[in-house]
């Protein structure tokens, strides 16, 4: 694809998961449930972490590709490794995990992850701009673009450390308000939330290696070391 092609779509990427986290983080006070959005507000879950994620990454990519196109090829080449980290170690695992997770839950009990009082809340091309679309703009991206991803080892320190600076933070929210951030949870012994919270990180680790997969059989090798 044509690097002016590809900067086009970029910033459209950028610009419609930009105005997807406005739209979310912005629902009125007075329209939310009252068993939603307290402590921590929108930022506790990780659909809207994911958003914003999304959002960084094409910023970074359509940064990448303008740098290319006017010739900074040094910046370029610092920009376009960040971007490939971005992207293997949290873009493409994340939203795979999102779009995957949510609707097999959904699909066996929605009321675990999104209640029905959010009908009245989220508009339904919210809804699955949240966890729909994430995962063919996922896909996509390794289709257009080829990434250059971590040696295996990095790449999966990276991606747990990430995981567990999430699973912290659902913890102290409920060590302050008692609640967790979804009913889910709540189903699980201590024990059992351990084993949770491991078999999540081993299928967001199994989809970090799907992206590579994906992107090796794509593109060929193309890694990088730090």
């Amino acid at each position: 694809m044509e690097i002016s092609t590809l900067a086009t779509y970029h910033c459209l990427a950028f610009v419609w998961y930009f105005f997807v986290t406005y739209s979310i983080t912005h629902v009125r006070t007075e329209e939310r449930p009252s068993e939603v959005f307290l402590y921590g507000g929108q930022w506790k879950y990780l659909t809207v972490l994911n958003l914003v994620l999304q959002a960084v990454f094409y910023g970074v990519s359509f940064l990448a590709d303008v740098l290319r196109l006017i010739k900074k090829l040094r910046c370029a080449k610092s920009v376009i490794s960040s971007r490939d980290l971005l992207f293997s170690v949290l873009a493409f695992p994340v939203s795979t995990f999102v779009s995957i997770s949510f609707w097999t839950l959904y699909t066996y009990n929605r009321e675990l992850v999104y209640p029905k009082s959010l009908d009245g809340v989220i508009p339904l091309w919210l809804n699955h701009a949240m966890h729909t679309t994430v995962l063919p703009f996922a896909v996509l991206e390794i289709l257009v673009t080829p990434h250059r991803y971590p040696a295996k080892k990095k790449g999966l320190i990276l991606l747990g450390f990430v995981a567990f600076l999430y699973i912290s933070w659902v913890l102290w929210i409920y060590s302050v308000t008692g609640e967790w951030v979804y009913p889910l949870f709540a189903l699980f012994s201590p024990a059992g939330l351990a084993a949770l919270f491991a078999s999540s990180l081993a299928i967001i680790v199994s989809f970090y290696n799907f992206g590579e997969f994906l992107n090796r059989m794509i593109w060929g090798q193309s890694k990088f070391c730090f």
